[in-house]
């Protein structure tokens, strides 16, 4: 089996995607294969930290758009990754294998509050680390989450996974004609105006020299081909 490219990675995981084949809420099969996918990966000998999005509860654009003031629309996308946060690691557990959520807010009754320490620590533990509460801050997404604590902790790639096999010069659903890019540089991606990621987190990426591996969370043991070196996605680095 090949080793491992990267050592240490964040793995960025989209909200929505818990939610399965529903439009709400969590779908506990597909939370079960994310649990698998995340194991197997920590089995090849890297460090894995997770950091889940909030979309299939609460969406804090869309709660603010209906007359909550933005701070607190967002505040409440940022609790409802700490509860996705808390089911993806009771299916990781439940698989026999340690996982620990760490918080950007202080709630010691649920969880432990992040710290590059604690990070650190349970990293070395061999848990998989969960990050939830994006950065504690509203205004940023957790897209932007991912490449900050990567940078945070030295993780050397992060991996963004989603629904589609990279970035494509438009949406491939919608444009038959759109093009799939093997590799960008972060300052393609930002000209370039790709949704797959907002241009914070691509401009921080940039910024500290992360490479961002864009891949499909589709397939079963997609993590550890990405890792691996054997997997489909786009690079964007550089």
């Amino acid at each position: 089996m090949a080793e491992p490219v990267y050592r240490r990675v964040v793995i960025k995981l989209s909200g929505e995607y818990f939610a399965g084949p529903n439009s709400f809420g969590m779908d506990q099969p597909t939370i079960d294969r994310i649990a698998a996918d995340l194991i197997a990966a920590q089995q090849l000998g890297v460090e894995v930290a997770v950091v889940v999005g909030g979309g299939n509860m609460v969406r804090g654009v869309e709660v603010s758009s209906r007359g909550v003031s933005r701070p607190v629309g967002d505040t409440m996308g940022m609790l409802a990754t700490v509860m996705n946060c808390l089911a993806l690691e009771a299916a990781i557990e439940r698989k026999g294998h340690p996982a620990r959520t760490l918080s950007a807010f202080v709630m010691p009754e649920v969880c432990e509050l992040y710290t590059r320490s604690a990070a650190f620590k349970n990293l070395a533990e061999g848990r998989i680390v969960l990050l939830g509460g994006g950065t504690g801050n509203p205004f940023f997404t957790t897209d932007t989450t991912a490449v900050l604590r990567a940078a945070e902790i030295g993780a050397h790639a992060v991996l963004k996974a989603t629904n589609v096999d990279g970035v494509y010069s438009a949406d491939p659903k919608k444009d038959p004609s759109a093009r799939r890019f093997d590799r960008l540089t972060h300052s393609q991606a930002l000209e370039g105006g790709y949704k797959v990621m907002d241009a914070t987190a691509f401009a921080l990426a940039r910024e500290t020299s992360l490479p961002i591996i864009v891949f499909s969370i589709a397939e079963p043991g997609s993590v550890g081909a990405i890792l691996r070196g054997t997997g489909r996605g786009t690079v964007v680095a550089g």
